[in-house]
């Protein structure tokens, strides 16, 4: 009877043993290498890269909103150098300028066409994402080569094209090229999200009597909400800082004509004005004022455009 038990300890013992051996082995050991210690470099050189590109984009935006309170010889003498004496006199120069007129032509534009082309873009992708028809990829990928080709190829037609509508240097006419300049991305970008979102919300309200209109406005559409603010951030954006069309568009055909020009065109304008006497602080103060509302409304809703970039590839 003593035997056996004997043995039972002894084995309890020895397995007991082992696990206490291993243990401290880990814990008395080299420290973990491999994948931890490549994730760490990898974080270290992600981060310094961000950061890197980070300077590389706030250096020049502070240093040009500081020119804006220099003089002339300040700014020849040293460009780096901190403003001697902080006025905001040349904001108002510059807003009397013209630069109030260019900001105001250019929020009367983006009023009409930003609104429009969310509408069009989104019923567009809606119904080539959820309702299938003849012809439905080819209208899809014919939106899609539309963002692939380069507006530059077809400014000749557009402006002779334009003009036969009569509607040169004038806001609807801009609108409606913005709009269509526009379509190709938010028909490509909704299409992908409409794409994600469940269809047992939308078969619901059909069950219960509504239309596939109604059924779109207030079903789908508010479901869409985030990508909606996304790619309305960047319509806003890329019509915001558009020159080449307004160029081409919204120039005088006879001296009777009043001057529509936007933003874009309002700086070049500002710069020919100046002529030999020049006066960089009241340009710097032009570009600072065309700048900062973009910023504003990109750092507002900085959060929502992550959640519309990043909620499709997450459902």
């Amino acid at each position: 009877m003593t035997a056996p038990i004997q043995k039972s300890d002894a084995t309890a013992t020895g397995a007991a043993g082992v696990p206490r051996q291993r243990a401290a082995g880990k814990s008395g050991g080299a420290p973990a290498s491999g994948p931890a210690r490549e994730g760490t470099v990898l974080n270290v050189f992600s981060h310094g890269f961000l950061a890197l590109w980070a300077l590389m984009i706030v250096l020049p935006l502070l240093w040009l909103v500081l020119s804006s309170f220099k003089t002339d010889a300040q700014i020849a003498g040293s460009a780096f150098g901190w403003p001697a004496h902080w006025s905001f006199d040349v904001f108002g120069r510059a807003w009397s300028k013209g630069i109030g007129d260019y900001f105001l032509n250019t929020v009367i534009v983006l009023v009409f066409s930003v609104p429009l082309t969310m509408l069009f873009g989104s019923m567009a992708a809606y119904v080539l994402a959820r309702y299938r028809f003849w012809g439905n990829r080819l209208i899809y990928y014919f939106f899609v080569a539309g963002a692939m080709f380069p507006v530059f190829l077809a400014l000749v037609p557009l402006f002779f094209m334009v003009k036969m509508l009569g509607m040169l240097n004038t806001y609807q006419g801009l609108v409606l090229v913005y709009v269509a300049y526009s379509m190709p991305f938010t028909v490509f970008f909704m299409h992908s999200f409409f794409r994600t979102l469940p269809t047992a919300v939308f078969e619901a309200a059909i069950l219960d009597g509504a239309s596939h209109t109604r059924a779109f406005f207030q079903v789908m559409l508010p479901m869409a909400k985030p990508g909606l603010v996304s790619v309305g951030i960047f319509n806003t954006l890329g019509q915001w800082n558009q020159f080449l069309l307004p160029t081409v568009l919204m120039q005088p055909q006879t001296g009777d004509d009043p001057e529509r020009y936007v933003l874009t065109q309002g700086l070049i304008q500002l710069q020919q004005q100046q002529g030999y006497a020049s006066d960089l602080p009241v340009l710097f103060a032009g570009v600072t004022i065309a700048m900062i509302p973009m910023l504003v409304v990109y750092l507002s809703f900085q959060r929502q455009v992550q959640a519309g970039l990043t909620s499709a590839t997450l459902k």
